[in-house]
């Protein structure tokens, strides 16, 4: 079974840049549907941006187009997501995630990296 590793958060004031990385173990890292999805405090957990393993079609939520972009190296088998623009209401724990079948759900996690607003 696939094991993620993010990196990458950190405090960042308001209006600055992150990029986080999910590092995969396991040969077929390529065919996964990969995501990231973060939890506020008090919060559920969203989805944030996902990007399909076969052909690489990418989803963003509303609240993060056209600052967050989502990339795969599926040489290095790695998973990013490139922050720009941060605001407050992005602070939150942010997880990466595996979708192993195909079918949607994610059902494998990395152990989460924060991002804090420090303005």
């Amino acid at each position: 079974q696939v094991q993620l590793v993010e990196s990458g958060g950190g405090l960042v004031q308001a209006g600055g840049s992150l990029r986080l990385s999910c590092a995969a173990s396991g040969r077929t890292f390529s065919g996964y549907n990969m995501g990231w999805f973060r939890q506020a405090p008090g919060k559920g957990r969203d989805r944030v941006a996902t990007i399909s393993g076969t052909y690489g079609y990418i989803y963003y939520a509303h609240s993060v187009k056209g600052r967050f972009t989502i990339s795969r190296d599926n040489a290095k088998n790695t998973l990013y997501l490139q922050m720009n623009s941060l605001k407050a209401e992005d602070t939150a724990v942010y997880y990466c995630g595996a979708d192993s079948s195909g079918s949607g759900a994610y059902g494998t996690w990395g152990q989460g990296t924060q991002v804090t607003d420090s303005s």
